[in-house]
């Protein structure tokens, strides 16, 4: 392993969604590198974006101060600049013109004079990152996303505090929905992976949780809300997915981006399946989409520190050498993972979770016919 001496300037990027806690991943790597190594840190623009524009600037501790607390990122991001399918243009039909751009961007990394990069992002960012590395430039990857769906990393920054506030929202519609006698449908995010929406629902006592590992069957959600009702329940609460999908069915996808390396938007689910349930139940039903409220916001206690920790571990690997590595958390305690094995992949709920048996021991519905 080569020493700290190999590392005297390093770049610091956010890539992707925003979530709470990325503030305080810089404040630590960036304070870290400074005070305990003597390095210089750079911050990249809007993700991989700012680098393809050269778009840095540096970042002192100063610079770093007060922003614990902060959601987003004062770096601002961006999910659509991926240099190896970088959107340069359109033909004439509108369609965009995609051209790898990843030379530019290693250009402007290496006139900087830096010696890696801390790359904060899912599994989209990582996947940039990973296609970098034979254009020299070297990565430490820290994982970012309220979805929790990164591979072989137990928890990312970020997950906690959207569960929290999915929950105090759902905690509000328990009792709108109980006085006026509804089911109340509420989407979350996630993706592919239920993770957001299983501890949420779990958390915030829904009766009926939708995740897309589990499609589900409209005819037993429909006989659940029947039966809740004819038991002397006032009120049904739905934990939904927005990339949950109905028993031989499809996923809802709200729009696609044509221009981005993930143009699939799921979304828009929770107002169907709220008419759907209305007309099978005879319940009056209401839709509410949370969406990017749980992205927002300060980040929670225990983001906070686990974000600290991650930016912390990330500034160890540069100093002895370990680049192309993400940083995780398994078992409790943190270590990495090369990024590559990471990249393009999700990190799905297993069906012998213990939370699916928990939830289903204490009643709650997952709209298939397992009991």
């Amino acid at each position: 392993m080569a020493g700290s001496n190999a590392v005297k300037r390093i770049g610091i990027l956010t890539g992707g969604g925003d979530c709470p806690g990325i503030n305080a991943v810089i404040r630590s790597v960036t304070k870290t590198a400074i005070f305990d190594h003597g390095w210089e840190c750079f911050g990249i623009e809007d993700g991989f974006l700012g680098l393809i524009e050269n778009r840095i600037r540096p970042l002192r501790a100063g610079d770093v101060s007060n922003i614990l607390t902060r959601g987003g990122t004062i770096l601002g991001t961006s999910n659509k600049a991926n240099p190896a399918r970088f959107a340069v243009g359109a033909d004439k039909l509108g369609n965009p013109i995609f051209a790898d751009v990843r030379d530019k961007a290693a250009a402007n990394y290496h006139a900087l004079g830096l010696d890696a990069l801390v790359v904060i992002g899912g599994d989209g960012t990582m996947s940039c990152a990973d296609g970098m590395t034979s254009f020299g430039v070297r990565c430490v990857g820290v994982p970012k996303t309220i979805d929790n769906d990164l591979m072989h990393t137990h928890i990312t920054f970020g997950f906690t505090t959207a569960v929290e506030t999915g929950v105090e929202a759902i905690d509000r519609l328990h009792t709108t929905a109980a006085s006026h006698h509804r089911i109340m449908v509420v989407e979350l995010m996630g993706r592919n992976a239920g993770w957001l929406t299983l501890f949420v629902g779990l958390a915030s006592g829904a009766d009926i949780i939708l995740i897309p590992e589990i499609p589900y069957d409209l005819g037993i959600l429909c006989e659940f809300c029947k039966q809740r009702r004819a038991s002397g329940h006032s009120s049904t609460i739905v934990a939904v997915s927005e990339g949950a999908r109905p028993l031989d069915g499809k996923q809802f996808v709200q729009q696609t981006i044509a221009d981005s390396p993930d143009p699939v938007r799921l979304g828009g689910l929770a107002p169907v399946l709220a008419r759907q349930l209305e007309m099978c139940s005879q319940i009056e039903a209401r839709a509410v989409v949370l969406g990017h409220v749980v992205r927002g916001g300060t980040p929670s206690g225990m983001d906070r520190v686990l974000a600290t920790r991650f930016g912390f571990k990330a500034t160890e690997l540069l100093a002895t050498g370990e680049f192309g590595r993400l940083v995780v958390v398994q078992h409790g305690a943190l270590t990495s993972v090369p990024i590559d094995d990471v990249a393009n992949k999700q990190r799905l709920v297993p069906p012998d979770f213990d939370l699916l048996r928990a939830a289903r021991a204490v009643g709650t519905c997952f709209g298939d016919a397992v009991r």
